[in-house]
């Protein structure tokens, strides 16, 4: 039996998202991921013609997991769980988070994802101008929200309690820092968890966003 046998695109393409969330986008190549596969690295090609069709084929499985705004009246309650569910899919796929708006032929998933989203904010009353301004607005916090979490030093309220007593604290003599000492030390007594940070900045912009509905300016 060859090698290569029982390899599809959808078994390239699952491997290939495997090894990028353990190792990130960086250490996947075509020959790296024939290893993993136990293929010669040529015969991907049959697969997948190059590493750009690769990582648009990941991107679309990424798309795929996102959850999509729903169908309602509240516009802002299907923004707001298409936003929750697009965070957890990062949080799982780091590596996608550079490469969510970076395809140039984006397959069908993201291009469903993309109608929806529109579609939710048109529905809603939004212009097109507005909502490409709220498109735009809420994939960067969104995104941008996601690269900062995945490169936070800890994970959870008390991991940030532990490394600010022993790491930060220490660093900041009252002194020279009170503000920033007065900061720790108060977040710290107030048990203070930053996951909640999410959600205040996102319900903080689509309550911006609200009263924009059937306008053309911000102003």
């Amino acid at each position: 039996m060859s090698a290569d046998a029982g390899l599809s695109t959808s078994r390239v393409v699952a491997e290939a998202i495997r090894l990028a969330d353990r190792e990130g986008v960086e250490g996947l190549s075509m020959r790296r991921l024939a290893s993993k596969l136990g293929a010669g690295a040529m015969s991907l090609y049959h697969y997948v013609a190059s590493k750009d069709e690769l990582l648009d084929a990941m991107i679309d499985v990424v798309f795929d997991e996102i959850e999509l705004p729903a169908e309602q009246p509240d516009w802002q309650a299907a923004m707001r769980q298409q936003a929750i569910s697009a965070r957890a899919v990062l949080a799982r796929h780091p590596w996608a988070i550079g490469l969510m708006e970076s395809r140039t032929t984006p397959g069908p998933a993201n291009l469903r994802h993309r109608e929806a989203f529109t579609a939710c904010l048109r529905r809603a009353g939004f212009s097109i101008v507005m909502a490409t301004h709220a498109n735009w607005m809420l994939n960067s916090y969104v995104y941008g929200h996601a690269l900062q979490e995945a490169s936070l030093p800890f994970e959870t309220a008390d991991g940030l309690a532990d490394m600010t007593a022993s790491v930060y604290l220490p660093q900041l003599p009252a002194d020279r820092f009170p503000y920033l000492r007065e900061s720790a030390e108060g977040l710290m007594a107030a048990g203070y968890d930053p996951r909640q940070e999410f959600m205040f900045g996102l319900d903080l912009i689509l309550a911006a966003l609200e009263p924009l509905r059937g306008s053309d300016s911000p102003a």
